[in-house]
């Protein structure tokens, strides 16, 4: 597990430099195609930095933002809030900020970029469906993505999927309205190609480094959860209660889908080829078998 740990915070320098690469690479071709003499490349290159050092501080509140989440203290929600604070106790975690999202869909979620600066989610359904011992074990999975340092690679994937996606719908517009080489604008063919891969390449690159992000880190939460608690079949019947209640979340946005503890997204093509989550038959399995190891 400490192995894991030190590898999340090994992967989240490899995570920054190949987003940083790929949107130089589309600066360049774009530099290409319209003749602006690298200005466009170097110009992506900066913008796409200061915008990864500005995600590293800002995502976490934008997450919360995008969910809809209200922070709460004790007397708002004791039973949510001790169960978060008994945790974080137990972890020697300094205590997260707590949120609650009103919407019907269990799920919950952490963010933030480390321990010190973490906050965790639960929505209202969560709450109305887990008796105390399942929500203890859904927070402790959500701690054991703070301390396994999840929330700092989830993070800053969540905010460098948004920056891939602008700069790839800038590019396509520029590619339908704008002029390239010839000033044929639209009329070019080798442009409007380039704005169509720009299109498409943006939410698949999204769903792919998600994926690959996600799948494995839900993995180490769950049994660092289960090892926090010593409940493994405790956190096992609250994941087969979301798959059970599964429904999707109001606001949906799919740059976010690989922070919740649930996929939050309505099922369609995309969400099958690129799932963020493993399945929660299989979770469910792992627990269980590995029972007697927690």
């Amino acid at each position: 597990m400490y192995r894991a740990i030190a590898a999340n915070k090994r992967n989240t320098i490899v995570i920054i430099m190949v987003f940083i690469v790929l949107i130089g690479l589309l600066g360049f071709v774009a530099d290409y195609l319209y003749g602006g003499g690298y200005t466009i490349f170097f110009g992506t290159l900066i913008g796409a930095a200061a915008y990864t050092l500005f995600q590293y501080f800002a995502a976490g509140k934008q997450a919360l933002a995008m969910a809809g989440a209200r922070p709460i203290e004790k007397a708002d929600n004791p039973r949510l809030y001790r169960i978060v604070e008994n945790l974080a106790i137990t972890e020697g975690l300094p205590m997260p900020k707590v949120y609650l999202v009103e919407d019907p869909a269990p799920n919950a979620f952490a963010t933030g970029r480390d321990p010190e600066h973490a906050s965790v989610a639960a929505t209202t359904g969560l709450l109305e469906i887990m008796n105390d011992r399942e929500l203890t074990g859904v927070m402790a999975h959500e701690l054991g993505h703070v301390k396994n340092y999840d929330i700092r690679v989830s993070t800053i994937v969540f905010g460098l999927t948004v920056a891939v996606g602008l700069i790839a719908d800038i590019l396509a517009r520029m590619a339908f309205f704008g002029g390239g080489r010839n000033n044929n604008g639209g009329g070019n063919p080798l442009v409007l190609v380039f704005g169509l891969v720009a299109m498409l390449v943006a939410p698949l690159v999204a769903a792919m480094i998600q994926a690959a992000v996600s799948r494995q880190r839900e993995y180490l939460a769950d049994a660092t959860g289960a090892l926090t608690t010593r409940d493994p079949e405790g956190l096992a019947s609250a994941l087969q209660k979301l798959g059970d209640y599964a429904r999707p979340m109001r606001r949906q946005n799919s740059t976010m889908a690989h922070l919740w503890m649930n996929d939050p997204m309505k099922p369609g093509v995309m969400d099958r080829m690129f799932q963020t989550h493993p399945p929660i038959p299989e979770r469910v399995k792992r627990l269980l078998e590995n029972s007697t190891r927690f």
